[in-house]
């Protein structure tokens, strides 16, 4: 919790010390640092699952947050628009690092499913909580401080980071087979293309990317049009997203000692395109309302904790111990570069023909991905009870016939890792 308050903390300051050096041009400089986030989570991720094998998982973890310690104290000191840039790029690498790793130590710590389950949904839970809070935080802070001062507040939350994970208990290692470097480099990512579950969870990362696009990017636009004053408005949105988001998180575990992952998940991406198609509908004829967008927001919010918060149970089960660290970074890459297709639609095509045209897209791409996930994952039934024996280094994980109910004790998962779709949770997926 102490590293996301500092990273929520993290982007309010970034954007205060953006407008201190660009002033009117701030919205340029938050454009290219969201590019070079993106680009560093896409790219670091795999290379660093790949350089780091056999490492302590502690070890790595504990570097990750005291790199981002010195370059969020270092930022106290700067004056350029490349500073940020580069402070970014080291940021969002450490982060790359950092989260894969912290995801695939999580199943171990925690190697009973209903366990992991609950802590999958509190970890959404605080995720959420942070998204909200965090700007509220920030605000407080700066009344009674300097606005540089927010930086030594977030390496203060890497220090009690990386302090946790100095006292935690975690003995893993991160882990992959005996394979070359470049081997290494591609091997999770080959995994989630042989394996049907995965491909699932892959392709369904999309349909959270189109959502996040719609709310991240265009939420304000859409506030505006309305009628609204956009700073009010664009809370209000955010806050209903999040309340979906809480309020499924916290009665998943219960959902899925009954039913399916895959149900579950096939179920919160059916409601994405509808709810945006709805969206793009209304607006088009001019009878969105305050109240229905707030409405449909929080249904959005809702879809979204639906498939992402199975999805780490998934790769928990299906995939052999080893192998996971090299998972995780795979699907953390694989999911951020779905919002450099998503984020340009909203943005872009958002400011030629305002919103409804670019929302109206992303239920198209929501449905596309949908449908392809349902169709390449076939052979796979999502069972919730029961566990396939651990395959081999290499191998794919043997699809799991579903068995007589043992005591109902899985349920489902949500760390720091099925979240990374959302490394801020409901309001930030990065």
């Amino acid at each position: 919790m102490a590293s996301l308050v500092g990273t929520g903390v993290l982007t309010v300051a970034l954007a205060l010390l953006a407008v201190r050096i660009a002033g009117d041009a701030a919205g340029q400089i938050i454009g290219i640092a969201l590019t070079i986030r993106i680009a560093a989570y896409v790219v670091v991720s795999p290379l660093a699952s790949a350089l780091l094998h056999g490492r302590s998982s502690r070890a790595v973890m504990i570097t990750a947050d005291l790199a981002r310690v010195v370059v969020a104290a270092g930022l106290v000191f700067a004056t350029e628009a490349w500073h940020i840039y580069l402070a970014i790029l080291l940021l969002q690498s450490a982060s790359a690092v950092f989260t894969p790793t912290y995801q695939a130590v999580i199943p171990e710590v925690l190697p009973d499913e209903r366990d992991y389950t609950v802590a999958q949904s509190l970890s959404r839970l605080a995720y959420d909580l942070e998204s909200l809070l965090s700007p509220v935080i920030a605000a407080l802070l700066v009344l009674v401080l300097p606005a540089n001062a927010l930086f030594a507040v977030t390496a203060v939350g890497f220090v009690l980071s990386a302090v946790a994970v100095a006292l935690s208990r975690v003995r893993e290692r991160t882990g992959a087979p005996d394979e070359s470097f470049g081997a290494r480099l591609t091997h999770g990512l080959r995994l989630m293309g042989r394996i049907p579950s995965l491909r699932f969870v892959a392709l369904l990362d999309a349909v959270i990317a189109a959502v996040y696009a719609t709310v991240l990017v265009n939420t304000v636009v859409i506030v505006r049009v309305l009628g609204a004053e956009p700073a009010a408005g664009l809370a209000f949105m955010l806050v209903a997203f999040g309340a979906g988001s809480i309020i499924v998180a916290l009665l998943l575990p219960d959902i899925l000692r009954r039913v399916d992952d895959r149900t579950v998940m096939a179920a919160g991406a059916a409601i994405v395109p509808v709810v945006l198609a709805a969206v793009a509908t209304l607006l088009a004829t001019g009878a969105l309302t305050l109240f229905a967008m707030a409405s449909l927001w929080a249904v959005l919010g809702a879809a979204t904790s639906a498939i992402s918060t199975p999805s780490a149970r998934i790769i928990r089960r299906d995939v052999a111990h080893d192998e996971r660290p090299a998972v995780f970074a795979a699907r953390f890459s694989s999911s951020h570069a779905w919002y450099a297709v998503t984020y340009p639609i909203a943005g872009i095509l958002g400011a030629v023909h305002g919103a409804e045209d670019p929302t109206a897209v992303l239920a198209v791409v929501a449905l596309v991905a949908l449908v392809a996930a349902v169709l390449l994952s076939r052979g796979w039934t999502g069972s919730r009870t029961g566990e396939a024996e651990a395959p081999s280094p290499g191998e794919p994980a043997a699809e799991v016939a579903e068995p007589e109910p043992r005591d109902l004790r899985d349920a489902h998962p949500l760390t720091h890792a099925a979240v990374a779709a959302n490394p801020k949770g409901a309001l930030d997926p990065h």
